[in-house]
């Protein structure tokens, strides 16, 4: 594997940790797609860096666990948008 995919792997790593940030969200700070973040997070990571990666998937899980409450809450605030836009 090349030292930059190493080097970014362990980076964006880091970054989710720290700010418990989602795949998009880090996909969206690095620049890359999200299917590159997933890849790098669960493929490329755990021969890396074990415990990086095994911290990165507590994140990771935990925001797939509340991923259904962000979804109702953005739908919530799409139609109150909208209904003020009326009024």
């Amino acid at each position: 594997m090349k030292g930059y995919i190493e080097e970014r792997a362990v980076t964006i790593a880091q970054y989710i940790i720290d700010s418990k940030a989602t795949v998009r969200q880090a996909a969206g700070r690095f620049g890359v797609s999200k299917s590159t973040i997933h890849k790098d997070m669960t493929e490329r990571l755990p021969s890396i860096n074990h415990v990086l990666a095994e911290n990165v998937r507590k994140v990771l899980d935990l925001n797939k666990s509340e991923r259904h409450i962000r979804g109702g809450m953005a739908t919530k605030e799409k139609y109150m948008h909208q209904h003020q836009l009326k009024v």
